[in-house]
């Protein structure tokens, strides 16, 4: 005889017939008591498992969602000892939140995201999911708070984070959950929101000197697509316009690292300048195109790299050696451009 919580299975099993039962009759018309008949359980085991019919489509992100709060509460997820707290707070933030992606198998919560009309669930998809961002976005903004931030700057980093782990889980559903992993695509997603983290440094800004502006000035923001969100005029000509370019991050290489990408990156006659401008985009190859038609000179033609990423090198106005570079969606962090 055996004692203490049903098998291990009896768990996929009640999710199983639930979400059958969802499909048939619809969410709102589906009870407790049909559930466990399905499922061929006691109404003991539904409730050793599950708080409500809901908590079927939820309980597996949940756990991982209270686990989530109690590391951010901590202090864990980054080698945050040695660094400043701001950005020891963002490691940490970023670290544990692609974790929650680490090892997470399409269950009930991914079946009801893609028949969310079908099982009648909408709604109730529409108001569980805003508790659950609520939830992320208050262990993020603490996380914050605790290293320093203000109020308002927490506030707009828990509330961005926290879109981007919901935003995940849902375009990894309807993707197809099980085709791909979720890793992956929260990754992409954190990064996405990376850029209202609080840190010492607010925005990194190159500024480059152009001899012909206008020129200039069509390339970047026409042809290559980099809103203006600044521009002033002053005394004797001057000019100057800030261009936005999405995520900034300064990328520091020694000799060997530089010498590695201009050999994976070029054929070996475009050798990196001290300083070159990297800029990421969704297709390589028609960028390039699109830029040379323009007037830039291609150094190197768009390719694979061994880090899953197409690179290609171009000599761009304002005499700037610029790499456009692709991501392909590898799980392992890229070391270099």
């Amino acid at each position: 005889m055996t004692t203490g919580r049903p098998r291990a299975t009896s768990r996929d099993t009640i999710a199983e017939a639930a979400c059958e039962l969802f499909l048939e009759r619809g969410y709102a018309d589906t009870t407790v008591a049909e559930i466990t008949r399905r499922a061929g359980v006691s109404r003991s085991s539904f409730f050793n498992y599950f708080t409500s019919k809901s908590d079927v489509l939820w309980a597996g992100l949940d756990e991982r969602i209270t686990s989530l709060g109690e590391r951010l509460a901590h202090g864990g997820g980054g080698d945050g000892a040695a660094a400043p707290a701001a950005p020891a707070a963002a490691a940490a933030v970023r670290a544990e939140l692609t974790a929650l992606g680490d090892g997470f198998a399409p269950d009930a919560l991914a079946l009801a995201i893609v028949h969310a009309e079908p099982m009648g669930l909408v709604d109730e998809l529409e108001r569980d999911t805003g508790i659950r961002r609520s939830r992320i976005a208050h262990a993020v903004i603490g996380r914050f708070r605790a290293g320093g931030a203000d109020e308002i700057e927490a506030a707009v980093a828990g509330a961005a984070y926290a879109g981007a782990v919901l935003a995940a889980i849902e375009s990894w559903a309807h993707a197809g959950a099980g085709q791909t992993p979720l890793g992956p695509v929260l990754a992409r997603a954190v990064d996405a929101a990376a850029v209202t983290a609080p840190g010492p440094v607010r925005q990194l800004r190159l500024v480059a000197r152009a001899d012909d502006f206008a020129e200039a000035l069509v390339f970047y923001r026409d042809v290559l697509g980099m809103p203006e969100q600044e521009s002033y005029e002053g005394d004797g000509g001057a000019r100057v316009a800030i261009l936005g370019a999405g995520r900034a991050t300064l990328e520091l290489s020694n000799p060997a690292q530089v010498d590695l990408i201009d050999r994976v990156e070029t054929d070996g006659d475009a050798p990196s300048e001290r300083l070159r401008v990297a800029l990421e985009v969704g297709d390589t190859a028609a960028v390039v195109e699109r830029l040379a038609e323009a007037g830039a000179v291609v150094e190197a033609s768009a390719r694979e790299t061994p880090w899953r990423s197409v690179n290609a090198r171009l000599r761009a106005p304002a005499d700037l050696q610029v790499t456009l570079f692709q991501e392909l969606g590898a799980a392992e962090p890229v070391d270099g451009r």
